[in-house]
Protein backbone atom coordinates (compact mmCIF):
# COMPACT_ATOMS: atom_id res chain seq x y z
CA UNK A 1 0.00 0.00 0.00
CA UNK A 2 1.25 3.34 -0.68
CA UNK A 3 2.32 5.25 2.30
CA UNK A 4 0.22 8.61 2.62
CA UNK A 5 1.42 11.92 1.73
CA UNK A 6 0.45 14.73 4.45
CA UNK A 7 1.69 18.54 3.98
CA UNK A 8 2.21 20.71 7.12
CA UNK A 9 2.18 24.31 6.17
CA UNK A 10 3.08 26.83 9.84
CA UNK A 11 5.39 28.92 10.09
CA UNK A 12 5.82 27.74 13.96
CA UNK A 13 9.18 25.47 13.88
CA UNK A 14 8.12 24.02 17.38
CA UNK A 15 4.59 23.32 15.74
CA UNK A 16 5.92 21.87 12.69
CA UNK A 17 8.11 19.84 14.82
CA UNK A 18 5.58 18.45 17.10
CA UNK A 19 2.92 17.90 14.46
CA UNK A 20 5.62 15.90 12.02
CA UNK A 21 6.37 13.66 15.02
CA UNK A 22 2.83 12.64 15.84
CA UNK A 23 2.01 11.86 12.07
CA UNK A 24 5.43 9.98 11.26
CA UNK A 25 4.92 7.81 14.47
CA UNK A 26 1.16 7.10 12.64
CA UNK A 27 3.22 5.81 9.72
CA UNK A 28 2.64 8.63 7.17
CA UNK A 29 4.96 10.43 4.99
CA UNK A 30 5.15 14.25 6.00
CA UNK A 31 6.48 17.08 4.17
CA UNK A 32 6.54 20.57 6.03
CA UNK A 33 6.76 24.71 5.18
CA UNK A 34 6.76 27.33 7.19
CA UNK A 35 4.94 29.64 4.39
CA UNK A 36 2.30 29.01 1.71
CA UNK A 37 5.26 30.04 -0.51
CA UNK A 38 7.35 27.41 0.35
CA UNK A 39 4.87 24.74 0.10
CA UNK A 40 3.62 25.85 -3.31
CA UNK A 41 7.31 25.79 -4.08
CA UNK A 42 7.06 22.24 -2.35
CA UNK A 43 4.04 20.72 -4.49
CA UNK A 44 6.09 22.06 -7.90
CA UNK A 45 9.23 19.67 -6.94
CA UNK A 46 7.28 16.75 -5.39
CA UNK A 47 3.66 16.93 -6.79
CA UNK A 48 0.65 16.95 -4.49
CA UNK A 49 0.32 15.25 -1.27
CA UNK A 50 -2.81 13.48 0.15
CA UNK A 51 -4.01 15.68 2.73
CA UNK A 52 -2.44 19.14 3.66
CA UNK A 53 -2.85 20.81 7.50
CA UNK A 54 -2.55 24.66 6.78
CA UNK A 55 -1.97 27.07 9.79
CA UNK A 56 -4.00 30.66 8.77
CA UNK A 57 -1.47 33.20 10.10
CA UNK A 58 1.96 33.02 8.48
CA UNK A 59 3.17 36.48 8.64
CA UNK A 60 4.84 38.12 6.87
CA UNK A 61 3.90 36.76 3.71
CA UNK A 62 1.04 34.42 2.01
CA UNK A 63 -1.30 33.13 4.63
CA UNK A 64 -3.01 29.73 5.00
CA UNK A 65 -6.15 30.68 2.75
CA UNK A 66 -4.52 32.36 -0.41
CA UNK A 67 -1.99 28.87 -0.13
CA UNK A 68 -5.34 27.16 -0.39
CA UNK A 69 -7.03 29.07 -3.25
CA UNK A 70 -4.04 28.79 -5.24
CA UNK A 71 -3.56 24.87 -4.13
CA UNK A 72 -7.01 24.31 -4.45
CA UNK A 73 -7.29 26.47 -7.74
CA UNK A 74 -6.14 23.51 -9.85
CA UNK A 75 -6.32 20.26 -7.48
CA UNK A 76 -8.83 18.76 -4.66
CA UNK A 77 -6.08 18.34 -2.17
CA UNK A 78 -8.21 18.16 1.14
CA UNK A 79 -7.31 20.53 4.25
CA UNK A 80 -7.14 20.47 7.58
CA UNK A 81 -6.81 23.92 9.29
CA UNK A 82 -4.75 23.77 12.45
CA UNK A 83 -4.92 27.28 13.58
CA UNK A 84 -5.26 29.20 16.81
CA UNK A 85 -7.86 31.79 15.25
CA UNK A 86 -10.97 29.95 16.69
CA UNK A 87 -13.30 33.05 16.61
CA UNK A 88 -16.94 31.23 15.12
CA UNK A 89 -16.21 33.19 11.66
CA UNK A 90 -12.64 32.50 10.93
CA UNK A 91 -13.79 28.82 11.45
CA UNK A 92 -16.83 28.56 9.41
CA UNK A 93 -14.74 30.87 6.81
CA UNK A 94 -12.13 27.97 6.70
CA UNK A 95 -14.71 25.13 6.56
CA UNK A 96 -16.85 26.95 4.16
CA UNK A 97 -13.87 27.63 1.76
CA UNK A 98 -11.29 25.90 1.99
CA UNK A 99 -11.27 22.85 4.63
CA UNK A 100 -12.60 19.89 5.35
CA UNK A 101 -12.09 20.04 8.95
CA UNK A 102 -10.99 22.78 11.68
CA UNK A 103 -9.01 21.99 14.60
CA UNK A 104 -8.00 25.31 17.05
CA UNK A 105 -4.47 24.89 18.40
CA UNK A 106 -4.45 24.31 22.17
CA UNK A 107 -3.56 28.20 24.03
CA UNK A 108 -1.96 26.83 27.28
CA UNK A 109 -1.72 22.87 26.59
CA UNK A 110 0.35 20.08 24.36
CA UNK A 111 -0.84 18.96 20.83
CA UNK A 112 -3.60 16.22 21.41
CA UNK A 113 -1.61 13.79 19.48
CA UNK A 114 -5.03 10.89 19.61
CA UNK A 115 -7.86 13.73 18.33
CA UNK A 116 -5.30 15.36 15.40
CA UNK A 117 -4.57 11.62 14.04
CA UNK A 118 -8.25 10.20 14.30
CA UNK A 119 -8.99 13.70 12.20
CA UNK A 120 -6.53 13.22 9.61
CA UNK A 121 -7.87 9.57 9.50
CA UNK A 122 -11.35 10.54 9.19
CA UNK A 123 -10.55 13.17 6.25
CA UNK A 124 -8.68 10.82 4.23
CA UNK A 125 -11.29 8.13 4.58
CA UNK A 126 -14.11 10.61 3.89
CA UNK A 127 -11.91 11.39 0.47
CA UNK A 128 -11.27 8.29 -0.21
CA UNK A 129 -7.74 6.33 -1.86
CA UNK A 130 -6.08 8.12 -4.61
CA UNK A 131 -6.54 6.10 -7.55
CA UNK A 132 -3.04 6.29 -8.89
CA UNK A 133 0.36 6.39 -6.91
CA UNK A 134 1.05 10.25 -6.49
CA UNK A 135 4.27 11.07 -7.92
CA UNK A 136 5.23 14.28 -9.60
CA UNK A 137 4.65 13.08 -12.23
CA UNK A 138 1.75 10.33 -12.24
CA UNK A 139 2.06 7.62 -14.81
CA UNK A 140 -1.88 6.71 -16.46
CA UNK A 141 -0.29 4.52 -18.68
CA UNK A 142 3.09 4.56 -21.45
CA UNK A 143 1.29 7.56 -23.56
CA UNK A 144 0.10 9.98 -20.62
CA UNK A 145 1.37 11.17 -17.76
CA UNK A 146 0.30 14.33 -15.54
CA UNK A 147 2.04 16.94 -13.42
CA UNK A 148 -0.75 18.52 -11.27
CA UNK A 149 1.63 20.87 -9.68
CA UNK A 150 3.22 21.88 -13.09
CA UNK A 151 -0.41 22.07 -14.84
CA UNK A 152 0.32 20.28 -17.72
CA UNK A 153 0.07 16.48 -19.46
CA UNK A 154 2.54 14.68 -20.87
CA UNK A 155 1.16 13.27 -23.96
CA UNK A 156 3.40 10.63 -25.87
CA UNK A 157 6.41 12.73 -24.20
CA UNK A 158 5.03 15.97 -25.55
CA UNK A 159 3.87 18.49 -23.07
CA UNK A 160 0.63 19.84 -23.00
CA UNK A 161 -0.23 22.69 -21.07
CA UNK A 162 -3.71 22.31 -18.67
CA UNK A 163 -6.00 25.24 -16.98
CA UNK A 164 -6.12 24.82 -13.69
CA UNK A 165 -9.84 24.07 -14.22
CA UNK A 166 -8.70 21.12 -16.51
CA UNK A 167 -6.27 20.03 -13.89
CA UNK A 168 -8.45 20.08 -11.44
CA UNK A 169 -11.08 18.07 -13.49
CA UNK A 170 -8.45 15.25 -14.20
CA UNK A 171 -7.35 15.47 -10.44
CA UNK A 172 -10.80 14.55 -8.96
CA UNK A 173 -11.29 11.96 -11.49
CA UNK A 174 -8.38 10.04 -11.13
CA UNK A 175 -8.48 10.31 -7.51
CA UNK A 176 -11.51 8.00 -7.84
CA UNK A 177 -10.33 6.32 -11.18
CA UNK A 178 -12.77 3.24 -11.54
CA UNK A 179 -15.91 4.97 -10.68
CA UNK A 180 -18.30 7.31 -11.75
CA UNK A 181 -18.33 10.85 -10.88
CA UNK A 182 -21.88 12.61 -11.28
CA UNK A 183 -21.82 15.58 -12.69
CA UNK A 184 -23.30 17.04 -9.70
CA UNK A 185 -20.51 16.24 -7.75
CA UNK A 186 -18.14 17.31 -10.14
CA UNK A 187 -19.48 20.58 -10.25
CA UNK A 188 -19.40 21.05 -6.56
CA UNK A 189 -15.52 20.22 -6.11
CA UNK A 190 -14.88 22.51 -9.16
CA UNK A 191 -17.07 25.74 -8.00
CA UNK A 192 -17.54 25.15 -4.54
CA UNK A 193 -18.72 28.81 -4.09
CA UNK A 194 -20.02 29.24 -7.24
CA UNK A 195 -23.55 27.94 -8.81
CA UNK A 196 -22.51 26.16 -11.65
CA UNK A 197 -24.50 24.54 -14.79
CA UNK A 198 -23.24 21.42 -16.77
CA UNK A 199 -22.80 22.66 -19.97
CA UNK A 200 -19.73 24.37 -17.95
CA UNK A 201 -18.53 20.92 -17.20
CA UNK A 202 -19.11 19.64 -20.54
CA UNK A 203 -17.22 22.46 -22.23
CA UNK A 204 -14.23 22.02 -19.64
CA UNK A 205 -14.63 17.75 -20.71
CA UNK A 206 -14.75 19.03 -23.94
CA UNK A 207 -11.43 21.00 -24.07
CA UNK A 208 -9.46 18.55 -21.79
CA UNK A 209 -10.39 15.34 -24.15
CA UNK A 210 -8.61 17.29 -26.94
CA UNK A 211 -5.65 17.94 -25.38
CA UNK A 212 -5.01 14.24 -23.92
CA UNK A 213 -6.85 11.73 -25.99
CA UNK A 214 -5.71 10.24 -29.10
CA UNK A 215 -9.41 11.43 -30.41
CA UNK A 216 -11.37 12.80 -28.72
CA UNK A 217 -14.14 11.51 -30.41
CA UNK A 218 -13.66 8.25 -28.75
CA UNK A 219 -12.36 8.92 -25.41
CA UNK A 220 -9.99 6.19 -23.83
CA UNK A 221 -9.59 8.28 -20.73
CA UNK A 222 -12.47 11.13 -19.82
CA UNK A 223 -15.59 8.68 -19.93
CA UNK A 224 -18.89 9.39 -20.70
CA UNK A 225 -21.26 7.46 -18.50
CA UNK A 226 -24.81 7.96 -20.06
CA UNK A 227 -26.85 10.06 -17.68
CA UNK A 228 -24.88 9.84 -14.49
CA UNK A 229 -21.49 11.43 -15.52
CA UNK A 230 -17.93 11.13 -15.90
CA UNK A 231 -15.28 8.29 -14.80
CA UNK A 232 -11.81 7.50 -15.69
CA UNK A 233 -10.35 4.22 -16.38
CA UNK A 234 -7.80 2.20 -13.75
CA UNK A 235 -5.05 1.01 -15.72
CA UNK A 236 -1.90 -0.74 -14.66
CA UNK A 237 0.02 2.06 -12.69
CA UNK A 238 -2.77 2.88 -10.81
CA UNK A 239 -2.92 1.78 -7.08
CA UNK A 240 -6.91 1.77 -7.09
CA UNK A 241 -8.97 1.39 -4.26
CA UNK A 242 -11.41 4.88 -4.04
CA UNK A 243 -14.94 4.54 -3.19
CA UNK A 244 -17.42 5.95 -5.06
CA UNK A 245 -18.24 9.61 -5.09
CA UNK A 246 -21.61 11.20 -5.50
Amino acid sequence: MELQQILIVDDSAVVRHLVRAVLDRAGYTVWAAASGEEALDLLAKKGLPHLAIVDINMPPGMDGFAFCRQMQAFSDVPVIMLSGEGGEATVVAGLEQHAEDYIVKPADGPLRAAELIARVRTVLNRMGDYGYTLEPVVAVDDRLQIDFAGRRALVDQRPVSLTPTETKLLYLLMRHAGHTLTSDYLLRRLYPLDEAFEERLHTHVYRLRRKIEDNPREPVYVISEWGQGYSFPVRAASLSGAGPAR
